[in-house]
């Protein structure tokens, strides 16, 4: 049995990650703050079939907390630490930048800082495909340059990957950094495409369809990310010397007209689209090159998109109530 630690473990992909590492018999630790970026009995539903497993523990602290971490690595042997814990989007990045500062750099520093005095010596952290930006080169693979991110999320994304190799040359941690892409599946954060299209659909609303609809992103389902992310944490508890940037993703770029007839053909309702211009922040595609993850690790997504979709809709009808 090894003891997990982590961060966001109430949110979408904590919460999945917990159950399937419970269900393999770990022990799982877990820190969230329950805000109000999305209604927080989201979060309450979500763990609250694992909080019942003897080998589950919930703290409900901020990352940004310095003394709450330092509780937490106090009271704990921690084997391996999974950093999930994050602002997310892009678009409130754009609004409110400094709050992403905080908590995604000053918050992920504070559990470098609590692995370094307790010697703790591996992390997983969830990167994102945000910090590829614009790049014209398809798919995207992690020897580009990222040097030019257009948002604050995509830039404090960019700012871990560098803060957690310093911590890796001056403290020997293994650390690999996944660059996710585009999750969605059952529990998915209700301001994502994909929970709010399904949404308006079902309440007969427009789906507001921003550009002409031909931008693309590389959707991931939840159980291949939780797959690459317990792959990476064997690989980093079974090798030394360890600093791999990887990307998590499907491989497989859907149009955004594509995911809204998708969506429409599982409900079988005709969507009714409203178009909108571009917003700022948005990147034209998203496309994983995963051949390092594949070779590295094993990684090997399994989920067709239509798949995903019929999966996520039979979930969403059973617990709308939350999101309506």
């Amino acid at each position: 049995m090894k003891t997990y630690f982590i961060t966001g473990g109430a949110g979408f992909i904590g919460s999945s990650l917990a159950k399937q590492l419970l269900e393999n018999g770990d022990k799982v630790i877990t820190i969230d703050n329950f805000c109000d970026f999305y209604n927080p009995k989201i979060k309450e539903q979500n763990i609250q079939e694992i909080s019942r497993n003897d080998n589950f523990k919930l703290y409900r602290n901020d990352i940004r907390d310095r003394q709450a971490i330092k509780r937490i690595f106090d009271e704990n042997q921690i084997d391996i630490v999974m950093h999930l814990a994050a602002m997310a989007g892009v678009r409130p990045s754009i609004e409110n930048p400094i709050l992403y500062q905080e908590v995604n750099c000053m918050g992920t520093q504070n559990i470098l800082e609590e692995m370094k005095e307790h010697k703790i010596s591996n992390l997983v952290m969830a990167s994102s495909s945000s910090v590829y930006g614009n790049c014209k080169e398809v798919p995207f693979n992690e020897d580009m340059t990222v040097d030019f991110a257009i948002s604050p999320y995509a830039a404090t994304k960019k700012a871990n990957e560098v803060m957690t190799h310093v911590y890796h040359k001056l403290y020997d941690m293994n650390v690999i950094m996944l660059r996710f892409f585009t999750v969605y599946g059952p529990k998915q954060r209700p301001d994502l495409a994909i929970n709010k299209f399904t949404r308006l659909m079902l309440n007969n609303e427009e789906i507001p369809m921003f550009g002409d609809g031909l931008t693309s992103r590389d959707y991931t389902y939840i159980d291949d990310i939780v797959d690459g992310i317990i792959k990476a944490c064997e690989y980093t508890l079974k090798n030394k010397n360890v600093y791999e940037i990887l990307n998590i993703g499907n491989s497989d770029p859907v149009t955004l007209k594509e995911m809204i007839k998708t969506i429409g053909e599982v409900l079988n309702i005709e969507p009714k689209i409203k178009q909108l211009p571009m917003q700022l922040g948005d990147v034209d595609r998203t496309y994983a090159d995963i051949i390092k993850a594949k070779n590295l690790l094993g990684y090997n997504p399994k989920t067709t998109f239509k798949e995903g979709i019929t999966n996520f809709v039979k979930w969403y009808k059973e617990n709308q109530d939350l999101y309506n």
